[in-house]
């Protein structure tokens, strides 16, 4: 049987890492995959998810099933985070934990699926590298709407004219904030806009929330998502757990559905559950109980609130101190590019070979689309890392080596004036 599996697609990603795995130039700098880290490089515990675990520990819980639907704890939390609570949006809402944001984008498309066969779902273009994989592995038909103008900007005009063409029941997917992988999101007036047309047109929102309090702060970037569930009268909301937690390797998510009546609402948590016991049966439960001790007790969500704004901090400071550094190298359009963008990722714009220069001449990894983290750059290699891109933009430049300083190290150096900085 497996002699007949043709060869099958890898993934970019992975692919990426392993390759920068494989690479033995100390100066090397990963900047593929979406993971936070501190000034010096790690991806650490945050101190309300250990204290957190310390208490679930010592309670010694037991290892029971949870059931289809997973923590119900969990969901009402997330819920309530998501939508705010009271009996608004929230009361006519139902959840189910997930194994994190992909499996509830999964589900929901098992939902969409089992509801209307063949629906098209549209998603942006650029879009997150996972969306169209797992659209299609569920049976539907993707469809592309553009997002970036030809500024790096968000292409307002452009969206809103693509859009009008999705008909009643379509559904379209939409990054609820911090885009990945163009750190490109629409203002409040072109979101109002957006819930505008799909009120209009009768099609579904479904948002995916894998970056909330990384970009503008967390009611700040979950002030579109309340805004359309308070708009339209069905949504679909993917949650991921793994960034603004930090609970990447626990996969914790949560899938959401609004809806018009309580029997609906019934209907689609039922179908997500019989989806999710095809798929994985039951969810993981150690890091659900995490986010749920957190989010309930006052004083380890004022902690976590608080870690999650100096995260914040550090990923603004990151882009803003690339972008002063590019300027004055003499890359002032992509300096300009860069500051229109928020979140965990930016677009750099550069085309696929110059991205493959970077990786092949100065040890830096970024996808061939441009898309680099933004939050896994240690301070000090911001000035290598522009000092790269104006190389390959300038044409100069004949990559690491000898006399090229990497700011690799404890003795390397840190950040100095953009305006001594010196080509490599």
């Amino acid at each position: 049987m497996l002699e007949l599996l043709p060869p099958p697609p890898t993934d970019p990603l992975w692919d990426l890492t392993a390759e920068y795995a494989a690479d033995e130039r100390p100066e090397r700098l990963n900047l593929v995959l979406g993971v936070y880290r501190d000034a010096a490089g790690r991806t650490p515990v945050m101190a309300a998810v250990r204290e957190a675990e310390i208490r679930l520990a010592e309670r010694s819980a037991s290892k029971e099933y949870r059931g289809l639907s997973g923590n119900t704890g969990f969901n009402r939390a997330l819920v309530e985070m998501v939508l705010g609570a009271g009996d608004g949006a929230a009361g006519r809402a139902a959840a189910v934990q997930t194994v994190a944001g992909s499996g509830a984008l999964r589900l929901l498309a098992d939902l969409i699926c089992r509801t209307r066969p063949g629906t098209t779902v549209w998603i942006s273009d650029p879009a997150y590298v996972n969306h169209r994989p797992i659209l299609e592995a569920a049976g539907l038909r993707v469809r592309p709407f553009g997002w970036v103008d030809a500024e790096g900007g968000f292409d307002a005009a452009g969206v809103l004219r693509e859009l009008s063409a999705a008909r009643r029941d379509d559904v379209v997917l939409l990054q609820g904030c911090c885009h990945n992988p163009s750190g490109v999101d629409p203002s409040p007036q072109d979101w109002a806009a957006l819930a505008d047309l799909a009120v209009r047109d009768g099609w579904v929102p479904f948002v995916d929330l894998a970056y909330h309090g990384l970009g503008g702060g967390l009611e700040a970037d979950l002030a579109a998502t309340r805004m359309l569930a308070a708009r339209v009268p069905e949504m679909l909301i993917a949650v991921s757990c793994s960034k603004n937690f930090g609970l990447y390797s626990d996969r914790t998510g949560c899938a959401i559905v609004l809806g018009a009546s309580g029997r609906a609402v019934r209907h689609a948590e039922t179908t997500l559950q019989n989806a999710a016991r095809t798929l994985y049966s039951m969810p993981p439960e150690h890091g659900a109980a995490v986010v749920t001790t957190i989010l309930e007790d006052e004083r380890l969500h004022a902690l976590w609130r608080a870690e999650l704004d100096v995260m914040r901090g550090r990923i603004a400071a990151n882009r803003t101190d690339l972008t002063t550094h590019l300027s004055a190298l003499g890359c002032e359009a992509q300096a300009r590019s860069l500051a229109r963008q928020k979140g965990m990722f930016s677009m750099l714009p550069l085309s696929a070979e110059q991205m493959l220069r970077l990786r092949r001449q100065f040890a830096i990894y970024g996808t061939t689309s441009g898309r680099i983290n933004i939050a896994g750059i240690p301070a000090h290699r911001i000035p290598f890392l522009a000092q790269g891109i104006a190389a390959v933009v300038l044409g100069t430049g004949t990559g690491t080596g000898p006399g090229v300083d990497a700011g690799a190290g404890e003795g390397a150096r840190t950040r100095q004036s953009p305006a001594v900085s010196s080509m490599p």
